[in-house]
């Protein structure tokens, strides 16, 4: 047996038992779930691992049990992840925060009227409220690494809205230590307006653009 055949046989079994839709209760639409994308990868890449390393005439049986090991990890990831950012729409529902997933990243946009007011870095009441949410769901989820990015409009010096998308990223991650998250998961930084979602010519557009993003990404434990 060659060994793209090989592959694709070991795959297909490691994956044929698992793979399948759910319904996404925000859109209605069928999808397939990310713990079986995350199967399917990890599949892949165990059956070549399996292939690689068995010698030539059990490369069949390795393919096969790399497979189903690579399946069962990638999996693993996919689900962890899965179950996360259903807590956090849970935790999130009504704040005016939006969660987004991402292949394995789920990205927490907080704008500025939760968070902030206008040319400040402390946080709102309202939005430190939020940020106790994301912290209880943090706190459980202990293999997951958070990158706080601070975002500002255009309006002022550079020089300006970098140092305030800073000290807001700060106050962020600070509050979310305060809460008991471990200080080693985050990253904090502020990127200005270089990275706007939106135009900045108008007063609609300038809003979006004024925001603190938190991107959660699996670690390895």
């Amino acid at each position: 047996m060659k060994q793209p055949t090989i592959l694709l046989t070991a795959l297909c079994i490691a994956i044929g038992g698992s793979a399948c839709t759910t319904i996404n209760p925000y859109s209605g639409e069928e999808q397939t779930s990310n713990a079986v994308k995350g199967g399917a990868m990890g599949a892949a890449a165990g059956a070549l691992v399996g292939v690689l390393s068995s010698s030539k005439k059990d490369r069949g049986k390795g393919a096969l049990i790399g497979a189903a090991s690579g399946a069962a990890l990638g999996g693993g990831i996919g689900y962890y992840m899965d179950v996360q950012e259903a807590k956090l729409r849970q935790k999130m529902k009504g704040t005016g925060v939006s969660v987004t997933r991402s292949g394995d990243q789920i990205i927490l946009n907080m704008p500025n009227n939760v968070t902030f007011d206008s040319n400040a870095s402390q946080l709102k009441p309202a939005g430190a409220t939020t940020l106790q949410g994301v912290a209880m769901v943090l706190k459980e989820y202990e293999n997951t690494h958070i990158n706080v990015l601070g975002h500002t409009d255009s309006s002022g010096s550079r020089d300006l809205n970098m140092r305030l998308s800073e000290q807001r990223a700060e106050s962020v991650g600070t509050a979310l230590i305060t809460m008991g998250v471990d200080g080693s998961r985050l990253n904090m930084s502020g990127v200005g307006p270089d990275q706007p979602v939106a135009s900045n010519a108008t007063a609609e557009g300038k809003a979006q653009n004024r925001r603190v993003t938190l991107t959660l990404s699996p670690t390895q434990g």
